[in-house]
């Protein structure tokens, strides 16, 4: 990384915690809107699924619903958003270039997981109310496995889907060509989908719907796979995407 693009990630950082200290209803008014988008596109993702699955082509499902979660992260990059998973990476990186401080970076983390989650909850309830488009049997059957998932593969499937996404957030801030932009990061999130990783801001939403939709599953099951799925996620951007990007720039 030159040092144009060590200068705007941590720019950015600082930008963060500046704004979180101004205007926290802002700020969290961003974090509740990352949560909207990631609704969306799990919404977007899990019905496809659901179309290609009734007709017996749950592969083109599962490919073309991966495609379609991009919109997520490119709704973030081109309209705004806090999303958690990305924060993990810059608050980090401002961190490491002692732009920010870690007491800085858990602040943000953690306005930006509650915003998340907020609006991950209104958008997913309002889905369920709405009747789900349908999808009730096909939460029914996959929801259980992803609760089942033992804890070592759950925590690493974590760590590379944040450091997926966050490929693509550092893909967003760095591209000035907005196809160039889309491009990348519909790979890298598209990426994540469909190698079946493990991001805890679109569980959020995958969790309220198919609790209100499929009966009998086990709270503490979805509270234990947030708390691994969560840290997981944060080493994914912090350490193993953040750490080593500042630190091929240590000379700058």
């Amino acid at each position: 990384m030159n040092f144009e693009d060590v200068q705007k990630i941590s720019n950015a950082a600082a930008a963060k915690i500046g704004l979180l200290q101004k205007n926290f209803g802002k700020y969290f008014m961003r974090a509740v809107m990352a949560g909207f988008f990631i609704v969306v596109a799990m919404i977007f993702s899990n019905v496809v699924g659901n179309v290609f699955s009734a007709a017996e082509e749950p592969a083109w499902g599962k490919f073309l619903g991966a495609l379609v979660f991009a919109i997520a992260v490119l709704l973030i990059s081109m309209v705004g958003g806090e999303l958690f998973t990305g924060n993990n990476m810059v608050m980090a990186f401002g961190a490491f270039d002692k732009k920010t401080t870690w007491a800085d970076a858990g602040k943000v983390w953690g306005v930006s997981y509650i915003g998340n989650f907020v609006g991950c909850l209104i958008l997913s309830l309002i889905f369920v109310w709405a009747g789900g488009a349908g999808t009730k049997d096909y939460f029914a059957g996959f929801i259980n496995n992803k609760l089942t998932i033992p804890m070592g593969q759950m925590f690493f499937r974590a760590v590379l889907c944040n450091f997926f996404v966050c490929l693509g957030v550092l893909c967003g801030m760095k591209l000035k060509s907005e196809a160039g932009r889309f491009l990348m990061i519909v790979m890298c999130i598209s990426g994540f989908v469909v190698s079946g990783f493990e991001h805890c801001v679109a569980n959020m939403g995958i969790f309220v719907t198919a609790f209100c939709m499929v009966p009998g599953l086990s709270v503490a099951a979805m509270l234990k796979s947030m708390v691994i799925v969560t840290l997981g996620n944060m080493v994914g951007g912090a350490l193993l995407l953040a750490w080593p990007l500042r630190k091929m720039s240590a000379d700058n």
